[in-house]
Order: structure tokens, then C-alpha cells, then sequence
């Protein structure tokens, strides 16, 4: 039997929820409802929970408070978020906080019920993944008990400063160790094979715990023969320096030295990359989590780069925001040009402005999804047709956000724009529509050029102007010559009516590079003069 809890504000949804399910075929019981996470968080204290299906916008603990709260406290509930708003900001969250599932209101039976038995599997496979564990930790407790796990977990303590820190540091001296440096600084080391970036089985977590603690004797050993401080081991997985500065020659590159030997002496023994993440040097050891914590954040970016990475903070910075502006408009108008080479080319010049900036993943889908957005521009300037574009809009950005590494996400995305490129081919071929559309579009957005020309605009287009004329004519029915008279005419109206520029300024905004010309043309299209049309619609 599953036990699932459901959170919800809207007391209807609950209803709904509740009646249209079937709970016993699903072999599911629904153990409680609750109008919001602060509810819902009292009620997982006091009774067991398997599953939750949750709202985002709640009063007093929204839904990714309560994921949070879960991820923290209780990592073996799976969590299902279900929201009327279907915005980014609220997706990238719910991957930090663990999130198995994210839904779009309103949800149907059918959906939730399949939804419901894949995370049916996903609570069976923790269950058998903790009872492995539950062994394993039983049979390895005389490990645990010896002096280098004592230490280690001091150490642990002191670095993530999770117990008092003078106590740390006596429980320490009593063992021997003395932490009086100049200042200190953490490296996080983490086998690339057991880490995140993989779904590991059971056997695979439990081999993990073994070959952490082989790159813990390898570290522990370097470190311990270079005096340059102490390896502890943090967790099963991820093997830990505090390195210790006690002399002033150049020791930031003597840690880098050390840890690229850490690195090739694991490849060498046993076969398999290490990552590692050096963070600053600090002056006290109150302030090691934040070195701590910046070696484990370089981790990260084995999304971005790959594996068997090094990175020092004290060299390198992630950059929180990038310009892509630019590439974004060339790859816009080479999408609705048919030119699918510079497509693809912009679109590697984004993900290597991406990919260099060190960004979180969260970030970094982010701008992919720009790149989504933007091509949809493109596609409605073309008039093309959107439903089949967004097709399985909500599939393609659930799929770039589970990728495990940023090139698996750009391969997605790479996927999609030849899918859209392809559309648009099919779509558009000898489209005379479609040309129209695209010469008005330039028509709008150059109309204060005074040399626009037709062979400009049939440059652009890549088509002869005498087959261009006759498309235009038969689509808009005006020529090239009246669309863009009638185009500045507009602008100079607007500038006419809500500004106090000269007539030979407005002339000169909307092309026009001889004034006397722009008042004979204005006058042929609206009957009277700039000053006298000025002189009426500001009144």
C-alpha cells in the first residue's frame, strides 16, 4: 500500500482529486489532504508518507517551501508538483529541491493515475535501495567505529561548521590533530561515476562508499607527505582537504599541484576520474563553510564542462548573467530567411557563451529556453503554423531539464530547431505568403534607411527583383514603392502628432533625406501639409 497526501489550497481541486481517483485499484490510500504546506509539513511529522501531490501558490508555506522542507527532512517522500502556471521559474526550483514530476493545471484522471503509478515505481525502488543500504551500513559499523571515521566526521564537522567550532577543534586536539594555520582553504573531491551526473543502482551506491574510501587513502596519503594538511572523507561518497597554509611561499599552486597528483594517482590505481573543486582561502576556521561551500558548488559544473574536472576558485569565477541578445536576433532572422546553416552555427556560439560562463544548470536551461522562445518569434513573423510548432512544447522542456550534462541538453534543443526548420521548409517552399510577410517585416524594421531600395530588400530575400514585385503585388496588393511610403507616412504621423520635432527632423527619422521631398509626399497621401496636419491633431 502507497500512502499518498495531497496539498492543495483550492478546496475543490481536493475534492475533485479525491473523487476521481480510484485509490484502491491503484493499491494507493490517500492518508490525508491538506490547504497548505505549513499543514502538510505538521502532518508528514506525525504520520508516514509515501508520495505528495502538491500546489505551488499556497498561503503561509507555498509548494516549494514544502519540497524544500521534504528534501531536507524527509528524502524518501516522493514529491509531484501540479500548478496552473506553467512558468520556468517555478520548474528550475523544483529540480533543486528533488522534484520527481511537474504538472500543468488542470490535471485529469488519466494523467495523475499514470503519474501516480510511475512514482508508484520510483517509492519501490527507494524501499529496495534502503533495506540494500540498511545492510550494507550494518555490515560495515565496525569500519565506522575506527579512528580515520571518527576523524573524518570531525573534520566534517568542522568545515561545514555543523557543531560548535571550538569543540570541534579540541575534539580534534585530542586526537592529535592541531588546525592552527595562517589561513585554510577546502577541496571537495567526488568520483565522476557515482556522482549526480548518473542513475546508480544499488550495487553501483554500494560500490561507491568502497572507492571513495580508496581516494581517501590515496589523498589521505599525498596530503599527509606533503604537511599541507588533513583528507577526511564527507559522506560515502565525496572524500574532502583541509589544507592548512603555514609558510609564505606560493602555497595556492602547491594545492593545485597536490590535487591534479591526487587526481592522476586515482586514475592511475583504479581506473576512474575524480572532479575536484578547490575553494578560497579564508583566515579562521569559523569561516571555512564558506570555502567549503564554494568547492562544493565548482562541482556542479560538470553539467556545464564534463567530468574529471579542476577548477580553483581563487582563478576562476562563474559569471551570473551573459549577453545573447545579439546571437538570439541573428539566429531570429536566419530562421525566417531559410538559412539553416548560420541557424545551427548561432546556436553553437550561444552554448559555448553558455557553457564558459559557469553557470548553475538552472541558469543554464534558462537560456536554452530563450533559444526556444525566440524561435518561436520567428516562426509567428512567418505567419507559420504555431500549434505544430508547440507541439509537445511541455515534453521538450521537461526533456532539456532532465539531460545530465549541458551537451545532451543543446543536442535536444538541436533536435528541436531542425525539427522547426524542417516545418518551415515544408511549409514555406515557393511560398509567395511567406516572402510578402518577411519583406514587410524588413519594411517596418528599416524604414528610416533613406537608400532602402527594392534590391536591397530582394538582397535579403535572395530572390530577382522582377519575381518579387509580381509575389508583392499579388499578396499585398500595392507595390513595394507604395508599402514603404505609406510605412514612413504612419511613423511621421506619430512623430507629427506626439512630439515637437521640425519637419525636417521627422523627415530625416523616417527616411526621407530631402525634407522638401517628404512634405510633397505627405501632402499626396494625406491632402495637406506636415505643419497643417501638426497643427490639428496636437489641439
Amino acid at each position: 500500500m502507497y500512502r499518498i497526501l495531497l496539498v492543495d489550497d483550492e478546496i475543490l481541486v481536493r475534492d475533485a482529486i479525491k473523487e476521481n481517483i480510484d485509490w484502491k485499484s491503484l493499491d494507493c490510500e490517500l492518508v490525508g489532504d491538506c490547504e497548505n504546506g505549513k499543514q502538510a509539513s505538521e502532518f508528514v511529522k506525525e504520520h508516514p508518507v509515501d508520495i505528495v501531490l502538491t500546489d505551488i501558490l499556497m498561503p503561509y508555506m507555498d509548494g516549494m517551501e514544502l519540497s524544500k522542507f521534504l528534501h531536507d527532512n524527509y528524502p524518501d517522500v516522493v514529491i509531484v508538483i501540479f500548478s496552473g502556471f506553467g512558468e520556468f521559474e517555478y520548474a528550475k526550483k523544483a529540480i533543486q529541491y528533488g522534484v520527481s514530476e511537474y504538472l500543468l493545471k488542470p490535471v485529469t484522471a488519466m494523467e495523475l493515475t499514470g503519474v501516480i503509478n510511475k512514482m508508484k515505481e520510483k517509492v519501490d525502488q527507494l524501499r529496495r535501495e534502503k533495506n540494500k543500504m540498511n545492510k550494507l551500513t550494518e555490515n560495515s559499523e565496525k569500519y565506522r567505529k575506527n579512528a580515520q571515521v571518527i576523524r573524518s566526521k570531525n573534520m566534517e564537522a568542522l568545515v561545514n561548521c555543523t557543531t560548535d567550532v571550538s569543540k570541534s577543534i579540541q575534539r580534534l586536539a585530542e586526537m592529535g590533530i592541531d588546525i592552527s594555520a595562517i589561513s585554510y582553504r577546502v577541496a571537495l573531491f567526488d568520483i565522476d561515476l557515482y556522482s549526480g551526473m548518473y542513475e546508480l543502482d544499488t550495487e553501483k551506491q554500494q560500490e561507491s562508499a568502497l572507492m571513495a574510501f580508496v581516494l581517501y587513502n590515496i589523498s589521505d596519503e599525498i596530503v599527509t607527505r606533503e604537511e599541507a594538511g588533513f583528507a577526511y572523507q564527507e559522506g560515502n561518497n565525496r572524500v574532502g582537504i583541509l589544507f592548512q597554509e603555514k609558510w609564505s611561499r606560493n602555497f595556492t599552486e602547491k594545492t593545485r599541484e597536490i590535487c591534479r597528483e591526487i587526481q592522476e594517482k586515482t586514475k592511475e590505481v583504479m581506473g576512474f576520474d575524480v572532479s575536484m573543486g578547490i575553494g578560497k582561502w579564508v583566515k579562521k576556521p569559523e569561516e571555512l563553510i564558506q570555502s567549503h561551500n564554494m568547492a562544493q558548488d565548482t562541482l556542479q559544473y560538470r553539467y556545464l564542462l564534463g567530468g574529471n574536472l579542476l577548477i580553483d576558485m581563487e582563478e576562476k569565477h562563474p559569471v551570473q548573467e551573459i549577453l545573447i541578445d545579439e546571437p538570439l536576433s541573428v539566429l531570429k532572422e536566419a530562421l525566417k530567411t531559410g538559412q539553416e546553416d548560420l541557424v545551427l552555427q548561432t546556436l553553437v556560439s550561444i552554448e559555448d557563451l553558455i557553457r564558459n560562463a559557469l553557470m548553475q544548470k538552472s541558469r543554464a536551461c534558462m537560456y536554452l529556453q530563450q533559444v526556444i522562445r525566440t524561435m518561436d518569434n520567428a516562426c509567428e513573423d512567418v505567419s507559420a503554423d504555431m500549434d505544430q510548432i508547440r507541439e509537445g512544447r511541455d515534453d521538450l522542456i521537461r526533456e532539456i531539464t532532465d539531460q545530465k550534462f549541458f551537451g545532451e541538453a543543446c543536442e535536444v534543443v538541436a533536435r528541436h530547431t531542425r525539427r522547426v526548420i524542417n516545418i518551415l521548409s515544408e511549409m514555406n517552399t515557393s511560398s509567395s505568403e511567406r516572402q510578402a510577410r518577411l519583406a514587410i517585416d524588413y519594411i517596418q524594421k528599416n524604414y528610416m534607411v533613406p537608400d532602402l531600395s527594392l534590391n536591397s530588400i530582394c538582397s535579403y530575400l535572395n530572390i530577382s527583383t522582377s519575381y518579387f514585385s509580381t509575389i508583392f503585388k499579388e499578396e499585398t496588393g500595392e507595390t513595394f514603392t507604395e508599402v514603404l511610403i505609406r510605412t514612413r507616412m504612419e511613423k511621421a504621423k506619430e512623430l507629427l502628432e506626439n512630439t515637437t520635432m521640425k519637419n525636417y527632423e521627422i523627415a530625416e527619422k523616417v527616411g526621407f533625406s530631402d525634407p522638401h521631398y517628404f512634405g510633397i509626399s505627405f501632402k499626396k497621401m494625406t491632402g495637406c501639409t506636415p505643419t497643417e496636419y501638426a497643427r490639428e491633431k496636437r489641439r
